[in-house]
């Protein structure tokens, strides 16, 4: 399975535009860069900060091989890293 990733970090919070912008770079590769046999790309936006209200109208009707994620600094604790694997298999579950 033949996968490229379009990966956009940006350094602050994440905005309407960067969705846009990874729209943009995403239909380009697709006319561009692909080749027969490639299978679809996959988006990432990693930024310092997001909104997921924000993130889920902005992305609304676009690939959804496109996500958005924050990153971290600095590494968190393991007690933290297990409470946050911990939230969001709760998100999930309730979703």
């Amino acid at each position: 399975m033949k996968r490229h990733v379009l990966v956009d970090l940006k350094i602050g919070a994440f905005s309407h535009a960067d969705a846009g912008q990874m729209n943009v770079y995403l239909n380009y590769y697709r006319e561009n860069e692909m080749s027969e046999g490639d299978n679809p790309p996959v988006c990432l936006i990693l930024c310092a900060q997001k909104n997921d209200t924000l993130v889920r109208y902005a992305t609304t009707g676009l690939s959804e091989q496109l996500f958005v994620s924050r990153y971290q600094v600095n590494l968190p604790s393991e007690a933290e890293l297990q409470q946050l694997v911990r939230e969001e298999q709760e998100r999930l579950a309730n979703s």
